[in-house]
């Protein structure tokens, strides 16, 4: 059998199993604790961290890990209109994945007013309908990177410095781009952008949210402080290793490929 659907998901690299293989081994410590076991465990963290930095030109401390692309998105969309309560309005596209699509949904019946910007024949935002839809009270707008039907691009860098001059935060779901075409979420100019791991022949179950820093952005579920408080919970480490490693692979691939 052939198998044609790494759109949906890929199949775990040999090099990410081994990761995980020795993460599950050898640092079985909670990476909140001091102890040796607990440091070792904070140590591969740490490491992943880097390598998921890495693969979309960020810093390590402006990724924030999460159980995957879906939590990532949420966290950016519920998680923006939360910081600021003052500004009840979102811009986002008809054409994102529901994992965009239905926390705006949520935030239209808690009561926030969702703009949707007008897509044209070629599949791509027409960023004049951003521009209008913009309001001050506009909180954040969401526009994916690469469809995940069409694969079309969208024009993200335009669509996010009109953001900005609203006050408004921009979020990118490049959770089919990451890994597939080289990215930096500088050249993007983006504040949140979401991608992850099972889609670069990581694990599933993982992914991360970059955030700029100064973006405001409050936590969407209570526990720890882990994750710079963004996202409480005991970090799940093997799968984070596993993630991290894959961004390294993908990031050395797109490399080769691009020569």
């Amino acid at each position: 059998m052939v198998y044609l659907d790494h759109n949906a998901t890929t199949p775990l690299d040999p090099e990410v199993r081994a990761e995980m293989d020795a993460c599950l081994d050898r640092a079985f410590g909670n990476p909140g604790s001091v102890h040796a076991f607990g440091q070792q465990a904070r140590r591969m963290l740490d490491r992943a961290r880097l390598q998921a930095a890495r693969l979309i030109g960020a810093e390590p401390h402006e990724i924030v890990f999460t159980s995957g692309g879906t939590e990532a998105d949420n966290l950016a969309l519920l998680g923006a209109v939360a910081a600021r309560p003052e500004r009840r309005h979102v811009v986002a596209s008809p054409i994102e994945h529901q994992a965009v699509l239905n926390p705006c949904h949520h935030l239209e019946a808690m009561g926030c007013e969702v703009a949707w910007a007008r897509v044209g024949r070629d599949g791509r935002v027409a960023p004049p309908s951003v521009t209008t839809a913009l309001r001050d009270d506009t909180a954040v707008v969401s526009v994916m990177l690469a469809n995940n039907e069409t694969g079309v691009l969208q024009p993200v860098p335009q669509l996010a410095r009109a953001a900005r001059t609203r006050g408004a935060v921009f979020h990118t779901d490049a959770v089919q781009a990451v890994g597939k075409m080289p990215l930096s979420v500088q050249e993007l100019d983006v504040d949140l952008l979401s991608f992850s791991g099972h889609k670069i022949h990581g694990p599933k179950g993982v992914g991360a949210l970059y955030v700029r820093p100064g973006t405001p952005l409050s936590p969407i579920s209570f526990g720890g402080h882990q994750e710079r408080g963004l996202r409480p919970g005991t970090e799940n480490v093997p799968a984070i290793v596993g993630f991290g490693k894959a961004c390294e692979l993908a990031a050395a691939r797109l490399a080769e490929d691009s020569l």
